[in-house]
């Protein structure tokens, strides 16, 4: 009987496509949409708004480049959990994937899931409050859905997450395209004195940083599913790209916004 060593692995069925629509989708949600004008209302003025958008723009890039070495070089599935592993031990993976696992994914989750749930039912119930149960209910049934599709076949996950990012980004095609031509039509008194009102208070600036950063969050996903990537090498390369176009379009969304 032969002595083989065989490591289990994940199947590589995920594309080019599939990994940007990953992050994409992850990425552009709730906070690309609701945090443009919370980020104004702390800093106080257009122009450091803007500089707040690229900044973060610029960390979040930073960041996911490093991700995109990471992935390269440890070609293995978990994200954070295995580069743990691999530099502190088990003792140090374990509290993270505890933490997290308890925590900071349920908490995050069900944000993106009551968020998603308040705009799906506000239609419905027009010029009042929905009912906390059908909104609740409505996140739970969410949060099941995508939980079971996940589980059951990874072509359907990948197709049902590119279809929801191209809604996605048509969305903040929409709201971009109406940004430029306002600024066409010459409405661009908020940027004549674009850094007028300024909040330079250290923790204001924080909060907005705060507020742009949780809109790029997302940025790091890809690394969770490396294994199942056909060509990690290229992960680089498309992460570097996602950068470019988040940017863009959030700064854009912030200018449309203030103006």
């Amino acid at each position: 009987m032969e002595n083989t060593d065989r490591k289990l692995r994940l199947k590589s069925e995920v594309g080019l496509l599939g990994g940007v629509s990953l992050i994409a989708g992850v990425m552009i949600g709730s906070g690309i949409f609701m945090s443009p004008q919370t980020v104004m209302l702390y800093i106080g003025s257009p122009g450091a708004s803007l500089v707040s958008w690229a900044g973060c723009g610029l960390l979040s890039m930073l960041a996911s480049l490093s991700y995109a070495e990471l992935g390269t070089v440890i070609r293995e599935s978990g994200g954070e959990y295995i580069y743990i592993l691999r530099t502190s031990g088990n003792l140090m993976a374990f509290i993270f994937s505890f933490s997290s696992l308890v925590v900071v994914r349920p908490s995050s989750n069900s944000g993106l899931a009551l968020s998603f749930a308040q705009y799906a039912v506000a239609p419905f119930y027009e010029g009042c409050e929905p009912p906390l149960l059908v909104v609740k209910s409505v996140a739970a049934c969410g949060l099941i859905s995508l939980t079971t599709v996940n589980c059951l076949n990874v072509h359907i996950s990948m197709a049902i997450t590119t279809i929801l990012m191209a809604i996605k980004f048509l969305a903040l095609t929409m709201v971009s395209i109406g940004g430029v031509v306002l600024l066409v039509q010459g409405n661009t008194n908020n940027l004549q004195n674009a850094f007028e009102g300024t909040n330079y208070s250290t923790g204001v600036i924080g909060m907005a940083f705060y507020h742009c950063l949780w809109a790029y969050d997302g940025w790091n996903n890809l690394n969770s599913v490396t294994e199942e990537l056909k060509r990690p090498e290229r992960l680089k390369a498309s992460g570097t790209a996602l950068r470019h176009w988040s940017g863009s379009g959030e700064q854009t969304l912030s200018l449309a916004e203030t103006s």
